[in-house]
């Protein structure tokens, strides 16, 4: 299933589809499923996509 990088819009809580009492924040993005629950809140505005994190680059010493 495609992955979502996403984190909530400023001030708010989102809960997380597989553990309500758990909760996404506007301080750090994380990775969710593309399903229609996040796609909704998504929709929304309740969450904002966020720049994936940069892949680390190979070290050049060590091909």
């Amino acid at each position: 299933m495609p992955m979502l990088h996403v984190q909530a819009a400023p001030g708010l809580r989102v809960p997380r589809e597989d553990n309500p009492r758990a909760h996404i924040t506007d301080s750090a993005p994380v990775s969710v499923p593309a399903t229609p629950y996040y796609l909704r809140r998504l929709h929304n505005g309740e969450l904002i996509s966020a720049p994936r994190p940069a892949a680390p680059s190979p070290d050049p010493l060590y091909p």
